[in-house]
């Protein structure tokens, strides 16, 4: 007999079904990221061989960023209705199969198409896997799932540009992109393995005017407006510094190859870390507080690396790093815990602006690199990350959860 979700046990920290949640949202977190920023790392490699400026290169990022932003919608209202875990799977691996094809993509035309529809597909897992844990976690201990959640990103985002920058200075981009679909493949296996049923989860009718309405409340709500357009700027400072670090490292006075300007995403470990940890002193000394701490890291972080010194740039990093994870990782928890209901549409809204402004800026920072080289960069980002601070702020002083 079917236990009723509004009955069934939640799970809570430390039973076997935890762990077992805990390594499929991990490999969750992980295929989607490795998969999402595969191309940054080889950028110069894709303007070169095409023939593209920097800014058009970083379309094959931007594009799949943005496709998923906006898919998101449609697909948190499509698990309402056929189920959270049938649409992450099919999601892991129908981008793992894109990526593929990537091997074999014969102009940059096709690259485009592929990896928007890598972004269509990914958009079935971010806010779905968000809106499962929150669904199906003790309240406690939910922050600490949606960080390991976004350790496992972390941890995918570093591997999937590690392994492309490597493969791609060994062999060609083309190897890295096989490589990175089959990683994808792995991943989904585990996470389709692993992950509990659904016992909280009650299915609904899908209508596109509920989907509207519902986007609608949550966005005159002032503590989700305000996390909206703090998740757009947030990712839109990080992404511009990240989506142009490569091409600072290649130029002078660096000068370094693809594979060792790739290294410099062995700093992602740290976010790994941090999202863990800041979503576990958010619990402690509340969102707020701990969201502009994160922020304020991130700044320092960006101001530490100014010098062409390339321990100083790599600690620096590291510190941009600690403060974006947790940052996101407090964020994205915290959205579905402003609304009793439509959570996994809270989810999509955030990461909806989140990903767009990812988007926006990392293709808008290669103006600033082409007319002012890192210092540009490094400008726009700073500018920012200090509008998400002074978001933030705000949001600690409204939000009815802190």
């Amino acid at each position: 007999m079917t236990v009723q979700p509004s009955t069934a046990p939640r799970i809570a920290a430390n039973t076997p079904e935890f762990r077992r949640l805990n390594i499929a949202v991990f490999s969750c977190g992980f295929s989607i990221f490795a998969i999402l920023y595969c191309t940054q790392p080889v950028l110069p490699l894709l303007a070169r061989e095409f023939s593209v400026t920097p800014a058009q290169s970083s379309l094959a990022l931007s594009l799949t960023t943005g496709a998923m932003a906006i898919a998101m919608l449609f697909a948190s209202s499509l698990s309402e209705v056929y189920g959270r875990k049938l649409l992450m799977v099919l999601a892991l691996v129908g981008s793992s199969i894109l990526t593929l094809a990537l091997a074999i993509a014969p102009d940059w035309n096709s690259i485009l198409w592929l990896r928007g529809l890598a972004g269509v597909t990914l958009s079935g897992a971010p806010a779905v896997s968000i809106a499962y844990v929150s669904e199906e976690m003790e309240k406690t201990d939910v922050a600490r799932a949606v960080g390991i959640y976004i350790g496992g990103g972390a941890l995918g985002g570093m591997s999937g540009r590690l392994v492309a920058a490597f493969l791609a200075d060994y062999g060609s981009w083309r190897w890295a992109m096989a490589g990175l679909g089959a990683l994808g493949l792995g991943s989904a296996i585990v996470f389709w393995r692993l992950l509990p049923p659904s016992r909280h989860f009650i299915p609904r009718k899908f209508k596109p005017g509920d989907l509207a309405l519902s986007m609608l409340r949550l966005s005159v709500q002032p503590a989700i407006a305000l996390l909206v357009v703090e998740g757009f700027i947030l990712l839109g400072g990080y992404m511009a510094v990240f989506n142009y670090i490569g091409f600072r490292l290649q130029a002078p006075p660096f000068n370094f190859s693809q594979s060792v300007a790739g290294l410099v995403f062995l700093v992602y470990p740290i976010g790994s870390y941090a999202s863990a940890y800041m979503g576990g002193l958010a619990g402690r000394i509340g969102r707020g507080k701990a969201l502009c701490l994160s922020i304020s890291i991130m700044m320092a972080g960006l101001a530490i690396m100014t010098p062409d010194n390339v321990w100083i740039v790599a600690g620096g990093l590291a510190i941009l790093t600690f403060g974006f994870f947790g940052a996101h990782a407090i964020s994205s928890g915290w959205a579905p815990s402003l609304t009793d209901r439509d959570k996994a549409q809270a989810s999509s809204l955030y990461l909806l602006l989140y990903y767009i402004g990812g988007g926006v800026a990392g293709s808008y920072g290669g103006v600033y690199w082409a007319s002012g080289g890192w210092t540009g960069v490094a400008t726009f980002a700073g500018a920012l990350m200090a509008a998400t601070l002074l978001t933030a702020l705000t949001l600690w002083r409204v939000a009815p959860t802190q």
